[in-house]
């Protein structure tokens, strides 16, 4: 593996989680044949009038080759209070890239997920679409996606039934470095269902990386989660805010 990352989050995260898995900030944009990605491990204790423990764990691995690109992704989050569980959140996702014009990619994806936040039980996709490059500029990246996706979907409610829909799901994305120790990664997703548009999903994720050193970096992450019609007593928005150093090696 030619590069590798390790997160070691300073700050404890806002505890409300996205529904949706942002993939592009999650990408590693190179030109590189091999392998790359980045193992993150995090781990809370707090002990007051509250004892508190969190683990949280997240593998990306990501192989290039000339027009081929795969990704792999592993999310994992636990939290406990006095000894109650208040999160409890894990996804894999596996997508599969092929170039078959210099600015034009054909890509499809499938992905499990579950999140006691927001009530879900188990989430599985299933999709393909069409990925495209909207620059030519290496320091300023633009990329619009639009793919459909079957779900499947089990919630953790016994007033609401199996989900079995058909979605959009389209994204624009970009990676900006506007300078040498500063990189911006913003990606929006809008996903609503094919045969009712009023039922939709909306995710934003930006990070910001500030070079401090030789391989350290600042971080600020912001996610904004947007769902029209969640389960009952979960609320429509959510977003969280993290603060972290990033260790590249």
């Amino acid at each position: 593996m030619k590069k590798a990352s390790l997160l070691f989050v300073l700050l404890f995260p806002f505890l409300l989680q996205s529904q949706i898995i942002n993939i592009e900030n999650l990408r590693r944009v190179t030109d590189t044949t091999g392998w790359s990605g980045f193992a993150r491990l995090d781990l809370h204790l707090i002990k007051n009038k509250n004892t508190i423990f969190g683990i949280s764990n997240r593998i990306r691995l990501q192989y290039k080759k000339k027009k081929h690109l795969w990704l792999f992704i592993n999310d994992f989050n636990f939290r406990e209070a006095n000894s109650k569980k208040f999160v409890s959140r894990s996804s894999q996702h596996l997508r599969y890239n092929y170039r078959f014009h210099p600015k034009i990619a054909v890509e499809s994806f499938l992905q499990s997920q579950r999140d006691e936040i927001s009530a879900i039980r188990l989430r599985g996709l299933v999709g393909a679409g069409f990925r495209f490059k909207l620059s030519k500029l290496e320091n300023y990246k633009f990329y619009l996606g639009t793919l459909a996706m079957y779900e499947y979907e089990e919630l953790n409610s016994d007033t609401e039934p199996l989900n079995k829909d058909w979605r959009s799901s389209s994204y624009f994305s970009m990676s900006l470095f506007p300078k040498k120790k500063i990189t911006i990664v913003s990606t929006t997703y809008f996903q609503p269902r094919f045969d009712m548009f009023s039922d939709f999903r909306i995710s934003s994720q930006t990070t910001i990386a500030l070079g401090i050193f030789k391989n350290f970096s600042f971080t600020t992450n912001f996610t904004y989660q947007y769902d029209e019609f969640p389960v009952l007593g979960v609320p429509k928005e959510q977003y969280r805010l993290t603060n972290g150093l990033l260790y590249t090696f």
